[in-house]
């Protein structure tokens, strides 16, 4: 079975959702980083994205705070297990890379691990928004700054944040 994608409004501006054998491959906004060849999304297709859609309406409603979608990320190892760590952060919750970084046994993979949350394919779905720099500063996002602030301020009204650091 080949990719096929969807165009999602959003408050964010249009998200691209890619799937590939029942479940998601890509949540991408427009001008996102670090985009894939748009070939490997396949044709656009207007169904078999229900439940997305209605997940990602009341997350941005405010009435969700975690998604539950079969999720397949395409990545390294090293990617994967960053990867693994952000489906843990908390909703209205932010961590840095260094915390990250010292999870995963090594401090000094900070920029390592910069470079892979940078390359998460699945934004919004698996939380890389809510990965800040050192003191809680705003840092890199793939769908640029205003997107990662709309995102941690959505989160933040909407729920009583345990750990942020700002």
């Amino acid at each position: 079975m080949t990719a096929t994608h969807t165009v999602v409004d959003s408050p964010l501006g249009a998200l691209t959702l890619v799937a590939e054998r029942g479940a998601l491959t890509g949540l991408y906004f427009r001008h996102h980083w670090y985009l894939p060849d748009r070939a490997t999304f396949g044709p656009r297709v207007e169904h078999g994205y229900d439940e997305a859609k209605q997940q990602l309406a009341e997350y941005f409603a405010g009435d969700r705070q975690a998604f539950d979608l079969p999720l397949r990320a395409a990545g390294d190892q090293f990617q994967r297990r960053v990867w693994a760590l952000l489906a843990d952060i908390g909703h209205g919750c932010t961590t840095t890379y260094g915390e990250l970084a010292r999870e995963l046994g090594d401090p000094s993979l900070a920029r390592d691990v910069g470079a892979a949350v940078g390359r998460n394919p699945l934004s919004i779905l698996v939380p890389c928004h809510r990965v800040v720099g050192k003191g809680g500063k705003l840092t890199g996002y793939a769908g640029g700054l205003d997107r990662k602030r709309f995102l941690l301020d959505l989160e933040k009204s909407g729920a009583e944040p345990i750990g942020t650091l700002f």
